[in-house]
């Protein structure tokens, strides 16, 4: 099975091109935070986003965005100007969507506070058939 998550934040804006038969083709790199013992450090993840997929991405996805999606590792390679092999490894996207509200993505976010939140434990102890 060749299936992967990832969560992260777009460093550009994504590249989008057409193909002589219209079909969008859309780049674009999530930048991935890894977490370990000693700290925490960050995965650039190239990503390839075809036909609504890369319409999608085209119409809203910005730097800084930050957006979850499945797709499947591809691995490929080819010959530069220079003659040299380069080998190339990217996520082929299945599924994208946004992981945070406009308002987070724009540093307008609210954050939750105990006022928020009405109380809605009152009255439950009658319900509870266990004590």
């Amino acid at each position: 099975m060749n299936k992967c998550c990832l969560i992260g934040r777009l460093t550009r804006d994504p590249e989008v091109r057409y193909t002589n038969d219209n079909l969008c083709i859309a780049r674009y790199t999530l930048a991935v935070d890894r977490k370990f013992t000693k700290g925490e450090e960050t995965d650039f993840i190239p990503c390839i986003a075809f036909g609504k997929a890369g319409e999608h991405a085209e119409k809203y996805y910005r730097k800084g965005l930050k957006v979850a999606v499945v797709g499947r590792i591809q691995t490929g390679s080819y010959t530069n100007k220079d003659g040299q092999k380069v080998y190339t490894t990217d996520v082929v996207i299945e599924d994208q969507e946004f992981a945070e509200s406009k308002l987070a993505s724009n540093g307008g976010g609210h954050k939750a506070s105990a006022d928020d939140f009405t109380n809605m434990t009152s009255g439950i102890d009658e319900e509870l058939p266990f004590t």
